[in-house]
């Protein structure tokens, strides 16, 4: 399967959407910025009249002060950050702000709008290398445009902790791919088939990460199960044939809760019977039952 062909700005916008629900935020994927396509990788949104506030959310780095509309493109382990795709955000960022407007129909402001560019791969060209500006945290840097800045995260430099289980989940290494399943706390149960996509990706693309890929699917529809509400779990046992749930469990535990007639239905009364002691069988008979035995088949004999 063609690296061009796999989903990985939908997976990461995917990815971002469930980072963000439940907060004042939202996200836009693929936005169509023009007649012929243009698409921004994704938007972050406030859907408040202003930028939320992100004091208090489980942000990871270099989201840190969303403006009230942040575009991010996205770029995976196959495409390098260059100057050209900076330039190409910048140039989203106008095409998506003319879509902007207040009550009077007038522009909104600049400081409404930032810009994120979030890459796999360290930057090498000098033309963009020798412009980042380290912040102060590790992998996140800003770029200046004028009176304006680019915010850069480089997923490879990143600090390796639980807030940033997110961007871990898309750095293509193994070592990190398996620290972001272990610490990423979905908001929404579906969360888990993405993160099951996305190792399913890694394991075609990185053959040698193939065994640990299969380990880390493992684990991930043991969190997947375990995350489900008994609603979910029980739609899912709905849609299995019978034959499929009881394969493999024990004869005890295949009865276990079920009546004594309804466990005895349709089984030979032959059958029944076996291994029972003579009084065993005539336990709880009344006289009249025991004298119609009686004179039907003569006294029984004990062993």
């Amino acid at each position: 399967m063609p690296a061009t062909r796999r989903p990985w700005h939908r997976l990461f916008g995917i990815a971002l959407t469930d980072l963000f629900a439940g907060t004042p935020w939202r996200i836009e994927v693929e936005v169509e910025l023009a007649l012929k396509s243009q698409r921004l990788d994704l938007a972050i949104v406030s859907t408040t009249e202003t930028a939320a506030p992100t004091a208090g959310l489980e942000l990871p780095d270099g989201f840190d002060g969303l403006c009230r509309y942040t575009l991010v493109t996205f770029k995976s382990q196959h495409e390098p950050l260059t100057w050209w795709v900076l330039t190409e955000l910048i140039g989203h960022y106008v095409s998506y702000r003319k879509r902007m407007t207040d009550r009077s129909g007038n522009l909104l402001p600049e400081t409404a709008f930032g810009l994120t560019a979030v890459t796999v791969r360290s930057p090498r060209t000098p033309a963009v290398r020798d412009w980042l500006q380290p912040t102060g945290v590790p992998g996140v840097f800003d770029i200046s445009w004028g009176d304006r800045h680019l915010r850069v995260v480089v997923l490879s430099e990143i600090e390796t902790h639980a807030r940033n289980a997110p961007w871990h989940l898309f750095s293509a290494r193994a070592d990190q791919v398996r620290f972001g399943v272990h610490h990423y706390r979905a908001r929404r149960p579906g969360t888990w088939g993405l993160i099951a996509r996305l190792l399913r990706i890694y394991e075609w693309e990185l053959p040698k990460m193939s065994d640990l890929m299969e380990e880390l699917m493992r684990e991930t529809r043991e969190e997947m199960i375990a995350d489900l509400t008994d609603e979910q779990l029980q739609a899912i046992l709905d849609r299995i044939p019978p034959e499929q749930r009881l394969r493999g469990l024990d004869p005890e535990v295949r009865v276990r809760g079920l009546d004594p007639e309804v466990r005895v239905r349709d089984v030979d009364p032959e059958v029944r019977v076996r291994g029972l002691s003579v009084d065993e069988r005539m336990r709880g008979l009344s006289e009249d039952d025991i004298r119609q035995i009686v004179e039907r088949y003569g006294k029984p004999t004990a062993h």
